[in-house]
């Protein structure tokens, strides 16, 4: 099984990797693709921690640690509104620790 969480516009291999800065892009989906989308990501959390988020044009290779920051925010201002917000953080540390 691939780490690799597609986006449903997800058409050539020619990609910016992400690993460094800031990014940030807005989607709009179907409800079935945003339902297939969050199916894949479950997918992948439930086999792992590593995953890759990826476009057309960008892809972002992560390694998330526990826990994951669910945030749920509900707004009736203009129109009602209903955000559901995931937030994944790298594990801290680092692999080469070791005790002589």
């Amino acid at each position: 099984m691939s780490d690799r969480v597609n986006f449903p516009d997800d058409r050539t291999d020619d990609r910016r990797t992400i690993t460094s800065g800031f990014f940030e892009r807005e989607v709009y989906l179907s409800r079935a693709e945003t339902a297939t989308f969050l199916r894949d990501l479950a997918d992948q959390l439930e086999a792992g921690s590593s995953f890759t988020i990826s476009a057309a044009e960008w892809e972002i290779p992560f390694d998330a640690a526990d826990p994951v920051e669910v945030e749920i925010e509900f707004s009736e201002q203009r129109d009602r509104e209903l955000e559901v917000e995931l937030e994944f953080t790298e594990p801290s540390g680092s692999d080469d620790l070791s005790v002589r």
